[in-house]
């Protein structure tokens, strides 16, 4: 791992100091991303400060703090704690491409959003695909599985929205599609990254078969306005 491997203990906070630094909205010590791009933020001081939360609440009705538990103002509701394996890999996949992949440019905007929140509603925004790279696999002209890049720092990619249309499962795409976008992002000369919830097995264990390692566990708190 990289002397900057500890970025990654606190992934948001430093890729909006960073590579998505122009995405930032700053409240003092908290660092959120525009509400439209990503409802995530965190902050490098803990407890995180309620009346800073509350700044971003006022763009955002549902959101996460992602690290340590933020303090909460009587704003605010704290829906759940989505625990995360943060996984990391160290070298590229074999790729075996039956199957196409195109990359997913302004044109496919609108096929991507639809797809991703049908299966993973709530995490991709209107304008998330301008944060990285997203691929797809089409199946008779509709795209049907997709995978891209979230959150970066200087020397980190996270690999986020793997999703593939539940009537496409168990064909292999999303193997093919997370091998292509983690060897881009090698090729860019960074380490590739990834959250997924922990009670997600079926996924974690598809992560461990193409190399990933389970780095640290970490929470994201889901808060919600009353």
């Amino acid at each position: 791992m990289s002397s900057t491997g500890n970025h990654l203990d606190n992934p948001v906070w430093h890729s909006l100091n960073e590579t998505h630094a122009k995405f930032a909205l700053i409240y003092n010590e908290l660092k959120c991303y525009q509400p439209d791009y990503c409802p995530f933020g965190a902050s490098n001081h803990h407890p995180v400060n309620a009346k800073h939360v509350d700044h971003y609440a006022k763009l955002i009705d549902n959101f996460y703090i992602v690290g340590e538990k933020p303090s909460l103002s009587p704003h605010l509701l704290l829906k759940k704690e989505l625990v995360c394996l943060q996984m990391t890999l160290d070298h590229k996949i074999h790729e075996e491409n039956p199957d196409e992949i195109i990359q997913l440019n302004n044109k496919y905007e609108e096929e991507l959003f639809e797809l991703v929140n049908l299966v993973q509603p709530g995490y991709f925004k209107t304008q998330t695909s301008k944060l990285g790279n997203y691929y797809g696999i089409f199946q008779n002209g509709l795209l049907v599985s997709v995978t891209g890049e979230r959150m970066k720092m200087n020397n980190f990619t996270e690999v986020s929205a793997v999703v593939t249309h539940p009537a496409h499962t168990g064909k292999g795409f999303a193997k093919q599609l997370i091998a292509y976008t983690v060897n881009k992002i090698f090729n860019e000369s960074k380490i590739p990254f990834l959250h997924v919830a922990r009670s997600n097995t079926n996924a974690i264990q598809l992560y461990h078969k193409l190399g990933f390692i389970t780095r640290r566990e970490i929470s994201f708190w889901n808060l919600e306005k009353k």
